[in-house]
């Protein structure tokens, strides 16, 4: 199985710029979007050309915000909007499709703001996302992936040191959100592949950033540590355009 995952950073616009031809040369047996910034009518008008595949949404109650989509070409036994906490439950963050040997999460993490106004909201984001995957790993596997938003470690941005507690996604609150991750037995698979590699997924539209590849990675496949064995494949491409973020993929067999 391929899955890939992508922060369109909006459906409708990424839509104009070779979506569907990037979509064909990838060839995703599931495929999760993030951010697509529109209502679930919207998004199944904007994807109605890819036959072929169960289409599931999530959009924000606030338009234009937001949004994850989830397209599968096996169905699922069932998909699920939401984690199930009512604070977090209203931008249409969070998909679940469950399959016979796991679950996969679409997940499309809170920024904590360019001001950090809502850091605290991210903390407490990232402990009840924890605990509402720890409960779905008590019953299968678990797949995550999507736009975390956070750069792990500083091999994960470009420009570390100017960033670091000043920035989104690069303070110590939400590197140590990640941590909680990884030690509770999850593996960011692209750095357990690749422990040195420097690699981005996202690059800020302004200052001719992915021009000069002054990028953060930022998205992510986490898995439960006993499906690692299972991985044969794992890509960030880069070369894809149409967003700010770029897709990566996975491969699985089972």
């Amino acid at each position: 199985m391929r899955i890939v995952s992508w922060n369109v950073n909006g459906i409708r616009a990424v839509a104009k710029k070779d979506f569907f031809k990037n979509i064909d040369a990838l060839g995703p047996d599931v495929l999760c979007l993030q951010e697509t910034k529109a209502q679930d009518h919207e998004v199944e008008n904007e994807l109605a050309k890819m036959t072929g595949y169960e289409a599931f949404f999530n959009s924000a109650e606030k338009k234009g915000y937001s949004g994850t989509a989830l397209l599968s070409k096996p169905k699922p036994i069932t998909v699920q909007n939401d984690m199930g906490v009512a604070e977090h439950d209203t931008e249409g963050r969070i998909q679940c499709a469950e399959f016979d040997a796991f679950y996969l999460v679409n997940v499309y993490v809170p920024n904590s703001g360019q001001q950090l106004d809502r850091l605290d909201y991210r903390k407490t984001w990232d402990a009840d996302f924890l605990d509402y995957l720890k409960k779905l790993e008590t019953k299968k596997p678990v797949i995550v992936c999507g736009d975390l938003n956070v750069a792990h470690q500083a091999i994960d941005l470009k420009n570390d040191k100017s960033n670091y507690n000043k920035t989104a996604g690069y303070t110590q609150v939400e590197i140590d959100g990640m941590d909680n991750f990884l030690n509770a037995g999850f593996v960011d698979v692209f750095r357990h592949l690749h422990p040195d590699e420097v690699a981005y997924t996202y690059w800020s539209y302004r200052f001719k950033a992915r021009e000069r590849n002054t990028g953060w990675r930022i998205d992510y496949f986490l898995v439960s540590s006993e499906l690692m064995d299972k991985i044969t494949g794992f890509k960030i491409h880069s070369e894809i355009m149409g967003s700010d973020h770029c897709p990566i993929s996975l491969e699985i067999d089972f």
